[in-house]
């Protein structure tokens, strides 16, 4: 990616992030990036394409992090794999505030109910999420140490409940770390004793 491209892009998502989609115009991201509105769409055709592009790198990092902390890892159990899946989420909400605050802003949804590659992209990165919670709730019923009547619909529910307490210190109303203990606790009561 060129200089130019990646300072666009980097912008962008820094502007998406903190002010929103429909708040955040061209004239504005010219004006931080230096580049004259005829270079940004030489780039991309439009204010939605350079969205797409940033959901798009969200989502490629999401899995690659996934995908990094996995390897390696030996679970003892489901309900260790469960407890590590919160810790991995809750650690990968501090280290990409920007984008996951993108995730959490009604645009992304909005926009899927119109752009089918949108739609794909939340779908595929709300897919590794579940997926992980999923993983741990099967594996814990194969090794007996947690039992739940579908593995899918409870990691669900579960990952719906962390990000909700994630979405507490994206938005700067809570934070997260305190619920920690109580968090853990609650995925503790999926495990059998």
């Amino acid at each position: 990616m060129s200089k130019k491209k990646d300072a666009i892009v980097q912008t962008a998502q820094v502007l998406f992030a903190n002010k929103g989609y429909g708040q955040t115009s061209m004239a504005e991201l010219s004006f931080l990036t230096g580049a004259a509105e005829g270079t940004i769409f030489y780039h991309f055709k439009n204010k939605e394409e350079i969205f797409i592009f940033i959901l798009t790198s969200i989502k490629d990092r999401i899995i690659q992090s996934i995908e990094k902390s996995l390897s390696g890892q030996k679970f003892q159990s489901g309900c260790d794999m469960l407890q590590w899946v919160v810790s991995f989420y809750l650690n990968l909400v501090g280290d990409m505030k920007d984008e996951l605050l993108i995730l959490h802003r009604h645009t992304p949804y909005e926009m899927a109910q119109r752009n089918p590659a949108c739609r794909e992209l939340l779908e595929t990165t709300y897919n590794q999420f579940w997926g992980l919670f999923e993983k741990a709730l099967v594996m814990g019923q194969s090794d007996g140490s947690i039992v739940v009547s579908s593995p899918r619909k409870t990691a669900m529910v579960l990952y719906a409940m962390v990000d909700g307490i994630a979405r507490f210190d994206t938005y700067r109303i809570y934070d997260a770390g305190s619920l920690y203990n109580e968090l853990m606790h609650i995925c503790r009561l999926q495990c059998v004793k």
